[in-house]
């Protein structure tokens, strides 16, 4: 019997490997268990952390009304801290499960409630100073880059790492120094005015004004990364063929850096802005606390005074799982904006 003839079938017609879709599905489940482990450690971590902080919180909040042994008693078993250190874990990873932060030591409200009522001003100092930063670090990043050796090359990534490299309490407070002591033009802390504001648009224009001094403290530590990082990206696509090609074709220098080497070296930049959104966010303590700005930075600094354990707990586990859910969006992001990454 004779063999039937087999037809070759085109390379370009070729059926995709099907191993790649179950790769991308092993890759989301890998960094999404990854994340899911690093919220696991941090919670074991700071549950074992703030109760090796010194100071006795039934003691710091009963300094000024001194009582007998028998009401310090009292106090610490109705906050459990007269159980065995292995029971109390247990008893908060239970209550965790059941997404119960604890109460408050301090304001003898749940956690969650308090944590809820200060989430929004971080959101508004961190994300108004994140788009500030991400917008100037970008745009002057490439331009230093399209002009690399110049003088403004030269200054503007010199400003950057000076600021990069301040403490950020020391440039809050030399800002809060000269422009709310010296020249009387900010607020010297909080939010809004005491007594407050009447009206819509004065509220809003009130809490701006709060804003100001806190935010760009911000923007000048944060923005320097970003500006870095798309110079150095920007500098390797210059020497790209396509952007000769470009030229010549008779593009104008403003049109090949804006349509051509700009969007390549955005990648690394886009990927840097979603791993420091967390750590932005986390890095409100310092700027809450030298302003006053009523967020869960400086809802931090205060749990730390007592210690209020619940309290840094629960600010601990959300500030960490920002940052964890952001390295984890970049991550993935990185992969479906590379095609190189998933060809990998």
């Amino acid at each position: 019997m004779s063999e039937l003839p087999t037809t070759a079938v085109p390379a370009d017609r070729a059926p995709p490997p099907s191993g790649r879709g179950r790769g991308t599905g092993a890759f989301v489940l890998r960094t999404l268990g990854g994340g899911l482990v690093s919220i696991a450690l941090i919670v074991v971590l700071g549950f074992f952390l703030f109760r090796v902080l010194p100071g006795d919180p039934v003691r710091t909040m009963t300094r000024d009304r001194p009582g007998n042994p028998e009401q310090l008693a009292r106090l610490r078993a109705e906050f459990g801290l007269d159980q065995p250190l292995p029971l109390q874990f247990v008893d908060y990873v239970v209550d965790l499960a059941h997404g119960d932060l604890g109460t408050s030591y301090v304001y003898s409200r749940p956690v969650t409630t308090i944590i809820l009522e200060r989430l929004g001003p971080t959101v508004l100092l961190t994300g108004t100073a994140l788009v500030i930063a991400v917008a100037l670090g970008l745009w002057l990043g490439s331009r230093a880059a399209w002009r690399h050796g110049s003088a403004f090359d030269r200054l503007a990534t010199g400003t950057a790492l000076v600021l990069w490299s301040v403490p950020t309490f020391w440039l809050g407070l030399i800002a809060l120094m000269v422009f709310s002591v010296g020249l009387d033009l900010f607020p010297t802390g909080g939010m809004t005015s005491p007594g407050g504001v009447e009206g819509f648009l004065p509220a809003v224009l009130d809490v701006a004004h709060h804003l100001v001094l806190p935010c760009l403290t911000m923007v000048a530590v944060v923005y320097a990364q970003y500006l870095m990082v798309m110079r150095s990206s920007l500098l390797e696509e210059m020497t790209a063929d396509y952007l000769t090609t470009a030229r010549a074709k008779g593009l104008r220098e403003d049109l090949v850096r804006r349509r051509h080497a700009v969007p390549n070296a955005l990648l690394p930049t886009v990927t840097i802005i979603f791993l420091h959104v967390g750590l932005v966010i986390a890095g409100a303590v310092t700027v809450e606390t030298v302003f006053s700005w009523p967020g869960l930075g400086l809802l931090t600094y205060q749990a730390l005074a007592v210690p209020d354990i619940p309290l840094l707990q629960g600010t601990l586990i959300a500030l960490s799982v920002a940052v964890v859910l952001m390295n984890t969006v970049a991550d993935l992001g990185y992969r479906l904006l590379d095609p190189r990454v998933r060809a990998a």
